[in-house]
C-alpha cells in the first residue's frame, strides 16, 4: 500500500516497460532475501515483494493496453489477450508451479527455499524477454510533472468521473473479499483440525477459475452482451457461494470428533467454494476490459494503484482482526461486500449506457449541423 503505491505510479511517467524490469529485478531480489534466517532481511523481502505486487498487477496490464491501441489492433483482441492470460497464468501455471514446486521440496529434497530459486530463474528469462523485444510506452511523459502532481491527476479523474469510482469501488470490494478469502478457506475446511488435501483443493480452485476464465473468454467475445450486464449475475452468486459457510453451520450440526477426514458440510463449502474461483476467473479478464474502457491513458497505471490502496487497508484490518470474529461472521461481511459490488456494477452500467446515448445524440446532432453544409 505504501511503496507499491508510489512506485507503481512511476510507470506512466517514466515507462511502463521499464516498471516490468523493475517488477522482475525487485521480485529476484525478494526471492533471495528467503536464504536468510535473518527476521530484518526477510522483512526487507516482504516490502521488495509489495512493491513488486503493485508492478505486476498495474504495469504489465498497462503496458499492453497502450502497446495494443498504439498498434492499431482491434478492442475485441484484447478481451481475448486477457482471458487467455488468466486461463494460462493465473490458471494453468499456476498448477503447473505448484507441481513443480511441491516436486522440487518434496521428490528432490532440495528444501522450502527451492520454489523461490527456481521463481527468480523465472523472473531473469521473463526480464531477458521484455527487455529484447518490448518496445517502450508512456503514459504521460511529461517532464513537468511531478509525482505529487500525478497523485492530484489521478484523484482528480477518479472524483470526476463517477465510472472510474464506481469501477475502483468494485475491484476493491471483490479483491478484499477474494484475498480475505484465502486466509479463511483453511480452517472453514477443517474446523477439527481434519486432515484435508490442501493441494489437491488448490489445483481444485485453479481448475475452477481456468473454467471460468473459458466462459469469459465466450461472454466476452459475444458483442450483443455487455460485460456491465453479467458481471451483475457474476457478483450476486460471487456472494451466494460465500453465504454457504453461514448456511451449512446453521442447517448441519457441526463435528466435535477431533482429527479424521473432510465432513459432510465442508464438501458442501468445498462446492460453494469451487463456484466462488469461477466467479473469480470470470471476474479477472472482465474488469480488465472494463479497466481499458473507462481508465484513461495518461494515468492508468496512478489510477490502478489508486484502486489497491482500499484493498490493501481492507485486507490488514481484516487479517489484524482475524482471531476478534468467528469465521462465519467473515464469510458473510465478504458476502455483504460482494452484494453491495453487485450493486455497483448495475449503476455503472446505468451510467456507462446513459453516456453512451448522449455521445451518440451528440454525434446525431453534429451530423444534422453538417448536412447543410454538405449540401
Amino acid at each position: 500500500m505504501l511503496f507499491g503505491t508510489i512506485v507503481g505510479s512511476l510507470a506512466d511517467k517514466q515507462g511502463r516497460k521499464r516498471a516490468c524490469v523493475t517488477y522482475c529485478i525487485t521480485y529476484i531480489l525478494s526471492c533471495i532475501t528467503k536464504h536468510s534466517p535473518q527476521y530484518r532481511i526477510l522483512m526487507v523481502g516482504r516490502v521488495l515483494g509489495g512493491i513488486a505486487t503493485s508492478l505486476l498487477f498495474s504495469a504489465f496490464e498497462s503496458w499492453l493496453v497502450a502497446e495494443h491501441n498504439k498498434r492499431g489492433f482491434e478492442q475485441q483482441w484484447l478481451s481475448v489477450t486477457f482471458s487467455k492470460a488468466i486461463f494460462l497464468g493465473n490458471g494453468l501455471v499456476a498448477i503447473l508451479s505448484g507441481l513443480f514446486g511441491n516436486l522440487l521440496v518434496d521428490n528432490l529434497s532440495l528444501g522450502p527455499v527451492a520454489p523461490f530459486d527456481a521463481a527468480a530463474c523465472f523472473l531473469a528469462v521473463g526480464m531477458a524477454v521484455i527487455l529484447s523485444s518490448w518496445s517502450e510506452n508512456y503514459g504521460d511523459p511529461s517532464e513537468s510533472k511531478d509525482l505529487l502532481t500525478q497523485f492530484k491527476g489521478a484523484a482528480v479523474a477518479i472524483a470526476s468521473d463517477e465510472k472510474i469510482a464506481l469501477l475502483g469501488a468494485i475491484q476493491s470490494l471483490f479483491e478484499g473479499s477474494m484475498y480475505t478469502f484465502v486466509f479463511l478457506w483453511t480452517p472453514a475446511l477443517s474446523p477439527n483440525d481434519e486432515e484435508i488435501p490442501h493441494g489437491f483443493i488448490f489445483a481444485t480452485f485453479m481448475l475452477a477459475s481456468m473454467l471460468g476464465s473459458s466462459l469469459a473468454s465466450r461472454l466476452l467475445a459475444r458483442t450483443s452482451l455487455k460485460v456491465e450486464s453479467y458481471m451483475q449475475i457474476v457478483f450476486v452468486i460471487s456472494s451466494a457461494s460465500l453465504l454457504l459457510p453461514i448456511v451449512t453451520n446453521i442447517l448441519i450440526e457441526p463435528s466435535k470428533v477431533k482429527g479424521g477426514s473432510i465432513s459432510f458440510g465442508g464438501c458442501v463449502q468445498l462446492l460453494g467454494f469451487c463456484t466462488f474461483e469461477a466467479c473469480v476467473g470470470i471476474f479477472w479478464p472482465s474488469i480488465m476490459k472494463m479497466r481499458s474502457q473507462y481508465i484513461p491513458e495518461e494515468a492508468r497505471s496512478t489510477i490502478m494503484n489508486f484502486f489497491r490502496i482500499p484493498l490493501n487497508i481492507f485486507v490488514c484490518i481484516v487479517l489484524y482482526n482475524v482471531n476478534a470474529f468467528p469465521i462465519t461472521v467473515m464469510f458473510g461481511m465478504c458476502s455483504i461486500f460482494l452484494f453491495v459490488a453487485s450493486i455497483l456494477q448495475r449503476r455503472l452500467m446505468v451510467i456507462a449506457d446513459k453516456s453512451k446515448t448522449e455521445d451518440w445524440a451528440s454525434m446525431k446532432d453534429k451530423n444534422m449541423e453538417a448536412e447543410p453544409l454538405n449540401i
